[in-house]
């Protein structure tokens, strides 16, 4: 158990704010810099904690961001309490929300009356590297602890595979998906 002070609430709070105003592409995207602060910087959250919230979340029905409200849930019940699970859910979730949300308004609200300058059109284009580096790197970070001992081939074959049937064919996202739930389901990886 981890006992937190105000000022590691505090600390989270304003962790996530911060990681809200990086979050092109969504909070998925800067998941390896929530991983580098509750897991390896702080020890709040095992990895095993910080990768099942993912997953879980993940796997819900509902918004993608749930992931977030998992971890402060965690990082709340590992600090002694169900009353600090929600508050850390709390933090986690308003931290991650509040500040992107915001700058989504006025920046959207700004680029809309200025859509013709090519500042802004070449600000649009420039995004798309950035989000799909982030993305990259998130995959990694979820990918990583599978490519070790026996199942390292076995979930090289299933990236590699899965990649090269999105990229390549016609076959729906949701399908993919489907049979990596069958082959999990089965045991197979």
């Amino acid at each position: 158990m981890t006992e937190l002070g105000w000022m590691d609430w505090l600390g989270l709070l304003l962790h996530f704010g911060m990681l809200s105003l990086l979050s092109v592409g969504g909070g998925i995207s800067v998941l390896p810099y929530m991983h580098r602060y509750l897991v390896d910087q702080h020890g709040w959250l095992t990895p095993q904690q910080f990768a099942s919230s993912v997953a879980l979340a993940q796997a819900a029905p509902g918004p993608n961001v749930l992931f977030v409200v998992l971890m402060g849930w965690n990082v709340g019940v590992n600090a002694g309490s169900l009353l600090l699970g929600v508050l850390g859910a709390t933090l986690c979730l308003l931290g991650l929300l509040i500040p992107s949300s915001v700058l989504t308004l006025y920046a959207t609200r700004w680029a809309q009356r200025n859509r013709l300058r090519p500042g802004v059109q070449a600000f649009k284009r420039g995004l798309t590297p950035m989000v799909v580096a982030l993305l990259a790197s998130t995959s990694w970070l979820l990918l990583k602890p599978h490519l070790t001992g026996d199942g390292m081939v076995t979930t090289s074959l299933l990236v590699v595979g899965a990649t090269l049937i999105l990229w390549r064919t016609s076959i729906h996202l949701l399908w993919v998906l489907a049979a990596g739930a069958f082959i999990g389901g089965m045991g197979w990886v």
